[in-house]
């Protein structure tokens, strides 16, 4: 199972799925929806921004197994909006004892009624107090664009372990090969490629040239019927054995349909990432020189028999020093300072 798959079915903690203008993670948001394990853990899903229809589909009647808050039609300054932080700490608070997962999309809309990414941060954190107290496993799901606040929600302070859950256009990784020559691993040093791969990646007007510019692919919502491909970077927090210390892992994956794939599977990509791996070995200089600079063994027996002009056998172990004057030294044993009164 891949490390993606294993989170969407045991997902625990914090967990931020992240989207942008050039792609969507709404379908990883809703196989996190998914029942996948008995007893199915008890689901509350706050909506900000999508529909909750469009998101569990037929889940949306069974109260047994998700229940349903739609706060998109509370837009601040019209007379249908209200502050829903109290009704959303009551809800976690009245939920059955047991494990909870907890659902909120989008958290970037929930500021902007907020006003305050302090105050967002703030509330975002006691209800992760709420769930923490919770058995395991139990967690918080927060689904947003990229904004301001989400510094604040991947900073140790709201919790020490992290799932970071990134999507982005598979030709952002086209691009990257092609115009950088940077395959991702396995296919090329990950050294190499993260250095290339995380700035570009962060800088968003990139991703959407690449998608939405005069020679874009063009838009991927990933939203149908029809298959839709994505890369999802991964970056994971969690805590070690040794000593308490933070480790902190950074992997890519590929996304087809409703499940997780490997990258090299993904159709937009299988061309680029199936070529082989260059020999990285270092070139023999003397393989393609017209002449042969090896020796025979022969050969090397007859130049180490050469005696070398520069050196001197001794017959004692201490250190001595050879110097031949040339015509040009002067040396004698006068004192060159003797007429200096010192």
């Amino acid at each position: 199972m891949s490390r993606l798959a294993s989170i969407i079915a045991n997902p625990n903690g914090l967990v931020i799925l992240q989207s942008s203008v050039s792609q969507t993670c709404l379908p990883i948001l809703r196989q996190v929806l998914k029942p996948t394990r008995l007893p199915p853990p008890q689901t509350l899903l706050f909506s900000f921004l999508y529909p909750p229809s469009s998101l569990i589909g037929s889940l949306a009647s069974d109260a047994s197994l998700i229940s349903v808050f739609d706060y998109t039609e509370r837009i601040p300054g019209y007379d249908t909006w209200t502050d829903s932080r109290q009704d959303i700490l009551n809800a976690i608070k009245a939920a059955p004892p047991g494990s909870l997962r907890v659902v909120i999309d989008s958290v970037d809309t929930l500021a902007s009624d907020i006003s305050s990414d302090s105050q967002t941060f703030k509330f975002i954190k006691t209800i992760f107090t709420l769930i923490s107290s919770r058995p395991q496993p139990s967690v918080l799901v927060l689904h947003l664009l990229s904004c301001s606040l989400l510094s604040l929600l991947t900073q140790t302070a709201l919790s020490p372990t992290l799932t970071h859950v990134i999507a982005h256009p598979p030709v952002l990784i086209e691009h990257l090969i092609t115009a950088y020559s940077t395959p991702p691993p396995p296919a090329g040093p990950a050294e190499k490629f993260w250095s290339v791969f995380i700035p570009i990646s962060e800088r968003a007007p990139e991703s959407q040239r690449l998608v939405y510019g005069p020679d874009g692919t063009g838009a991927c919502t990933g939203a149908g019927d029809d298959a839709k491909e994505f890369i999802v970077e991964l970056i994971i927090r969690g805590v070690g054995i040794e000593g308490g210390k933070r480790t902190t892992e950074r992997m890519l994956e590929g996304w087809n349909g409703e499940a997780a794939e490997s990258p090299e599977k993904l159709g937009s990509l299988k061309a680029l990432l199936s070529r082989k791996k260059v020999d990285e070995k270092p070139l023999d200089p003397m393989q393609s020189v017209s002449f042969n600079l090896h020796l025979t063994a022969s050969q090397e027996e007859s130049r180490g028999r050469v005696p070398l002009p520069y050196a001197h056998q001794l017959s004692a172990t201490c250190s001595t020093i050879y110097y031949e004057p040339d015509s040009a030294d002067d040396i004698d044993d006068d004192d060159p300072d003797e007429d200096l009164d010192i």
